[in-house]
This record gives structure tokens, sequence and C-alpha cells, in this order.
């Protein structure tokens, strides 16, 4: 059923606003007319639809895992949901989920079904969670769906900023090395070069040609990254850039590995977590296939749910792509013999998660130096192509008295 945002006056000529359920735009103008309204707008959609519209706002994860598990806690302590979601209203710190969270009142209270009203709002709930929320509230264990949708939204947020975390050193080193050499190169070169004269070495030459470029062509190099940078982005947001970019980054050597384990356990985690929750395996396995993250992965899982659809097994598809390693295989046809590939996917999630984290450490500790090297090796070079002639004229300058005398 439709939510629509209205504006009307009273009787004494007060306006007011506020939001509806109702069939049609007729059906909400005579829901204001019993009411005794007099209304003045009624557009379909509510205020958080607005605000939140071709998602350029989007509630963060985290405020919604906290949301979740709070909402959870009332259901459980036996408060209904209708008041649970008036308490969550009142407590909601965050302007926008407080406004999905009265839209999603109205619609249960409209006769909606709570995965039904949250699905209205993709930039607060995803498909995984109402999906999830839908086979709780048939099942009748709504409360510990949302206590594990908390639990999964935390631990993804978490291992998101580890790797954040993990990547701002080795980034900062990269912006602070390159404004460095920069100003070196528009700055203090030039000055130097004023002094410099004669026949002077090759490294200097070059060091005084990219000073040049960098001194009268700097904004236009700017403009041109700049330009390729927006270039990139924009074929990667076409379908067949998007596409081959995914198949590129798989190819990077030891880089492709990690990238290939991290979706792999995204996926793994969401079919598990789909899968203990109730959902029906061909629908968890569309979820999870929608939220690998990368496409080449993606066209294996689908194979892999027209074989199940068939009544083939999971793990057969699977290792016909060739992208699961072994051992990965063999634990999920171990979970489908023994009924038990929910837990075993978690456990595949968690046992990867934690390996796939130590390597990614590793990778950055070795990168770290490895980029202070880089900066080292620049800033020698620039030294050297300076001082190599400075030290040249020394010499030929003090040879010429001694020669004399």
């Amino acid at each position: 059923m439709p939510t629509f945002t209205y504006t009307a006056r009273r009787m004494d000529g007060q306006t007011i606003r506020g939001v509806l359920t109702a069939d049609s735009q007729q059906a909400a103008l005579r829901s204001l007319d019993e009411q005794a309204l007099f209304p003045v707008d009624v557009a379909e959609g509510g205020e958080a639809t607005k605000s939140l519209m071709g998602g350029k706002k989007k509630v963060r994860p985290g405020v919604v895992a906290v949301m979740y598990s709070q909402f959870s806690d009332l259901l459980r302590a036996g408060v209904p949901a209708l008041r649970s979601l008036d308490v969550l209203i009142r407590q909601t710190a965050n302007p926008a989920l407080t406004e999905i969270l009265k839209e999603v009142r109205e619609d249960i209270a409209g006769g909606q079904t709570l995965a039904d009203a949250m699905a209205k709002h993709p930039n607060a709930f995803s498909e995984l969670h109402t999906s999830m929320i839908r086979a709780g509230e048939r099942g009748g264990f709504l409360e510990d769906v949302l206590s594990r949708i908390a639990t999964f939204t935390e631990r993804q947020n978490e291992l998101r900023g580890k790797l954040i975390g993990s990547i701002i050193y080795p980034i900062v080193l990269v912006v602070v090395g390159i404004t460095i050499v920069t100003l070196l190169l528009t700055m203090v070169v030039p000055k130097i070069r004023g002094f410099l004269t004669g026949d002077l070495p090759a490294m200097t030459r070059a060091l005084f040609a990219v000073s040049d470029v960098l001194s009268h062509y700097g904004w236009s190099v700017l403009a041109a990254l700049v330009a390729g940078a927006m270039g990139v982005y924009s074929v990667s947001k076409s379908e067949a850039g998007h596409d081959w970019l995914d198949r590129a980054k798989l190819k990077l050597p030891k880089v492709g590995r990690l990238i290939t384990l991290v979706a792999i356990c995204r996926f793994c985690r969401i079919l598990g977590t789909l899968l203990q929750n109730g959902v029906p395996i061909l629908q968890s396995l569309k979820i999870a296939r929608d939220s690998a993250g990368n496409k080449v992965l993606e066209i294996q899982i689908e194979d892999a749910t027209e074989a199940v659809r068939k009544g083939e097994s999971l793990a057969a598809p699977l290792g016909r792509g060739k992208m699961f390693p072994l051992d990965i295989i063999d634990m999920i046809a171990v979970g489908e013999e023994s009924n038990n590939l929910e837990n075993v996917l978690i456990t595949i999630a968690n046992s990867y998660e934690a390996r796939t984290g130590r390597q990614i450490d590793l990778a950055v500790r070795l990168i770290e130096p490895f980029l202070l090297i880089i900066m080292a090796g620049v800033v020698a070079f620039i030294a050297m192509a300076l001082l190599l002639p400075i030290l040249t004229m020394s010499a030929l300058g003090g040879g010429g008295p001694g020669a004399a005398s």
C-alpha cells in the first residue's frame, strides 16, 4: 500500500503535515476528509523517501545495526511492534532514520508486514535484511533475526573499518611524498638552477626538464590527470567497463587472489546467514549473488543457482567455475551431505576472513617500507642531480689555481 505525504488544514485553520497509507491518492483524500481535514497538498512518497531520493543520502549501516539490536531487545521483552517503533522513533538520533521509522510504523499500522514496509526504503534496509526479516516474520522468530542482522552488520562494518584503517597510512605517505617532490621541483629547483651553468650531467638535465614541465604546465598536467581519473570512473560505471574492471582486478598478481577471497567470504557469510534464518536457498543464492561485489563471481553463482534449480548440489557447479578454492568446495560438499550447509558457510567465512585479514595486514606492512624506499630514492635523485654539478664546479674551480701555481 503506497505512502502519501500530506499538508492539510484543520477546522480552526491550523496547518498540519503528516504521512498516511492508502490504496490511491483518492483514498488518501477520503481519509483526510473523514478526519475533518482540508487537504492542501497530497503527494505519494514519505518525507524520508523524498530526502533519500536517488541515493543522494544513505543511512549509515552502523546506525541501522544499533536500531536492529534495540528493536530485537524490545520485542524480546514482550513490547508490541508498533510500541517498539514508537520507542525507537523517540530514541533514534539520526533524523533520516527517524523519518523512515515513522513511515514504517504508518505502513505497519495500515496492515503491511514489517518486511514490506522496510523494503520501501532500500537506502536504509537492504534486500538482504528485508528477506531475513520476512522469513523471521513467517517463522515467528523475528527478534532472533533482528539480533543476527545487527551482529552481521556490525561485523561487516568492523571488517570495512579495519581495511580502511590499514590503507590510510600508505595513502598518507603517497600524498605527502607527492606533495614534497612537487614543491621541490616547482619552488626549490628553479631557484638553484640559475647558479648551475656549463655542461650539466644527464640526470640534472632530466631533472630540469621535469621541473620545467611542472612549472609551466603544472595545472594542465593536473587537469589531464583529473580528466583521466573521471574517464576511468565513467567507464567503470558502464556495464562493459565494470565487467572488464572486475576481471582485471582478479588477474592482478597477489592482489587478485586477495580480492577473490574477500568476495568469496562475503558470499559465504551472506548465504549462510540467509539460510540460517529460513530464507529458501534459491532466493538466498540470488541475494548472495547480487551482494558478491564482483561480476565474475556473480556469473559463477548464477550458473550454480541454475544448477541447484535443476536438482544439482551447490558444490559441484561452484567447483566447475575454478574460482573457489578446493578446500572450500570440499567443506560446502560436506555441509550439503550433513544437512548443515548454513553453519559450514559461516565457518568458512569466519576462517577465511581471519586468514585474509592477516594477509592484507602483511601486504600493507610490506607496502609501507616499499613506499618509503621509493620516496627516499626520488629525493636522493633530486639531491644528486643538484649536488653533482655543484661538486663538479667546485672541483674544477679548486683545480685551476693549484695548476697555475
